[in-house]
C-alpha cells in the first residue's frame, strides 16, 4: 500500500505518516516547511522529505491514496497532479474513517474539553489493557503518536473536531466519522471564519447527532443549555440511548479534589468543575464500551491531564504556575474559575494570548466580555504582526480593553513586557495562569517557571 501525504509536516499529518509507516505502508510526503518536533520524528523514521517544496513529479499512478493536509492550498501542484491522474484523495478525517470503518467508533466532540475527555478515555482503556485505535489532538503521556491505526483493535476512539476537513472539503471533520458512541461536551461559538453566526455553528452539532449510527449512544453535558435542547430534540430516532451528565459530588481539601464512588472517597490529580464534568462524560463513554464505574475510578485516579491542559509548570508550597490551552471565552472562564476555586486563598494572576483567527477578529472580541473576571489580576496579550499575517483588520488596545469589560485589565502587545512584569512580582501566596493556543511569541515556560521558584 503506497500512501503520499501532502503537507506531511503538520502536527496531525506527521503522526499519521509515522503510524502508517509503522503499519508497513510505503509512505512519502511533501511540505514547504517542516518544524520541530515533526522534522526529527520523520527523519528518525526515514520518511522526512529530502527537499522542502511541492513536486508534482512525485505524484504517480502507482500511489494508492493521497492524504491532503489542512495546511495545503487548493491550488497545490501535487494536488492538481493527483486529480489529473484520478488518484483517490482523502482528507485526514476521511482516511481515519477509512481505516476504522469496520470498528466500533467512539467520537468525542464539543467546543471545549475534547482532548481531555479523549485522553481520559484512552488512559482508562490503557490502564485496563484494552487495545484500541485512536486519534487525539495532543501528544499524550504514555502514547507514542497522536494516532494509532491497527488491524487488530476493534474499537477506535476519535477526537472529533468541528473545523473543516480539508482545503477541498468544507465539511466539519466530525461529520465524517459516523460514531456508534458520541459525546458532546458543550457548545460555545468558535471558528467565526467558517461559521459566521452562532446558529450556523450550532447546526453542525445537530448534524453530528443525526450522523450517529443506528442504535448508537449519545453522551452529553446537560449543564449546557443550548446542547441540552438539541440533544433532546435531535437524532432522527436513530439514537437508542442518551446519557446526560453534570458535575459529580466532590470536595477540595488542601489543594486536592476528591470525588465519591458510593461511600468510597477518591483523590484525583486533576481539578476544576469543567474537568470533573469531563471525567463524568468519559465515565459514561467507557460504560458504553464495557468499562464499568468501578474500573473507571480505579484507573482515573492516576490521570494527570492532557498536555497544556492545566499543566503544572512549576510551584512551591505557596505558589503554582499553570499553563493551559484555553483561548476561547468559555475556556477562559472555566480555567480561571477552576484555579481560583482550587486555591481560594491565593491571589490569581491570569494572562491570555489572543492568537486564533476568531479571537483576533474584531467582530468576535465582544464574546470575551467578563471572561477573565474571576482573576484578581488579568492581562491580555496580542501581537499586531500575527493579525497582519492572518490578513485580519487591525485591532487596538482600546478595543481589547472594552471587549473584556474588566476595569483593571492590562493589555500588552510586547511579550517581553509581560515576561518582565511576571519576573518582577513576588509570588508567595499567588498563582500564575498563562493561557494560549500559541506560546506568547516564544516565551520559554519551563525557564520562566524555574526562575519564579
Amino acid at each position: 500500500m503506497r500512501i503520499h501525504l501532502i503537507a506531511i509536516g503538520g502536527s496531525a499529518m506527521h503522526n499519521m505518516a509515522l503510524e502508517l509507516h509503522k503499519k508497513g505502508y510505503l509512505v512519502s510526503g511533501s511540505d514547504d516547511e517542516i518544524n520541530e518536533p515533526s522534522r526529527s520524528r520523520l527523519a528518525k523514521a526515514g520518511i522526512l522529505p529530502a527537499v522542502m517544496g511541492w513536486f508534482p513529479e512525485k505524484i504517480m499512478d502507482d500511489i494508492d491514496a493521497v492524504i491532503l493536509g489542512m495546511h495545503a492550498r487548493e491550488d497545490n501542484p501535487e494536488l492538481i497532479k493527483a486529480r489529473e491522474l484520478g488518484l483517490k484523495i482523502y482528507s485526514y478525517p476521511e482516511y481515519i474513517y477509512e481505516q476504522t470503518k469496520e470498528k466500533t467508533r467512539v467520537v468525542i466532540g464539543g467546543s471545549h474539553g475534547k482532548t481531555t475527555i479523549t485522553a481520559m478515555v484512552l488512559h482508562v482503556l490503557s490502564f485496563h489493557k484494552v487495545d484500541v485505535d485512536y486519534m487525539v489532538g495532543a501528544q499524550l503521556e504514555g502514547f507514542d503518536t497522536m494516532v494509532k491505526l491497527t488491524r487488530e483493535a476493534r474499537i477506535a476512539v476519535i477526537e472529533g473536531d468541528e473545523y473543516l476537513a480539508s482545503p477541498i472539503d468544507r465539511r466539519p471533520k466530525f461529520h465524517l466519522y459516523q460514531p456508534h458512541v458520541a459525546l458532546i461536551s458543550g457548545i460555545a461559538w468558535d471558528h467565526i471564519n467558517v461559521f459566521p453566526t452562532f446558529e450556523l455553528y450550532v447546526e453542525q452539532f445537530e448534524k453530528f447527532i443525526d450522523l450517529i449510527e443506528q442504535g448508537g449512544s449519545l453522551v452529553y453535558c446537560k449543564n449546557d443549555e443550548v446542547l441540552n435542547k438539541i440533544a433532546l430534540r435531535s437524532g432522527k430516532n436513530n439514537v437508542a440511548k442518551k446519557f446526560p451528565y453534570s458535575i459529580p459530588q466532590h470536595s477540595i481539601e488542601n489543594g486536592t479534589t476528591f470525588i465519591w464512588d458510593g461511600d468510597k472517597k477518591i483523590a484525583l490529580k486533576i481539578f476544576g468543575d469543567h474537568n470533573l464534568m469531563n471525567m463524568n462524560g468519559a465515565r459514561l463513554v467507557c460504560e458504553q464500551i464495557g468499562i464499568g464505574s468501578e474500573q473507571f475510578y480505579e484507573a482515573i485516579q492516576s490521570f494527570k491531564g492532557a498536555a497544556k491542559r492545566l499543566e503544572l509548570v512549576s510551584g512551591t508550597d505557596h505558589f503554582s504556575f499553570y499553563k493551559d490551552f484555553a483561548h476561547s471565552p468559555s475556556k477562559l472562564k472555566a480555567t480561571i474559575h477552576a484555579v481560583k476555586k482550587q486555591y481560594p486563598h491565593r491571589r490569581l494572576i491570569a494572562c491570555m494570548e489572543l492568537h486564533t483567527f476568531s479571537s483576533l477578529n474584531e467582530n468576535f472580541l465582544a464574546e470575551y466580555k467578563g471572561a477573565m473576571n474571576d482573576a484578581d489580576d488579568a492581562m491580555v496579550y496580542y501581537n499586531p504582526h500575527t493579525i497582519a499575517h492572518k490578513k485580519l483588520k487591525p485591532i487596538t488596545e482600546e478595543q481589547v480593553y472594552k471587549a473584556f469589560a474588566k476595569n483593571d485589565i492590562q493589555i500588552f502587545t510586547d511579550s517581553q513586557k509581560i515576561k518582565d512584569f511576571i519576573t518582577g512580582q513576588s509570588w508567595s501566596g499567588k498563582n500564575l495562569l498563562m493561557m494560549s493556543s500559541g506560546n506568547f511569541d516564544g516565551i520559554d515556560f519551563a525557564a520562566l517557571g524555574a526562575s519564579l521558584v
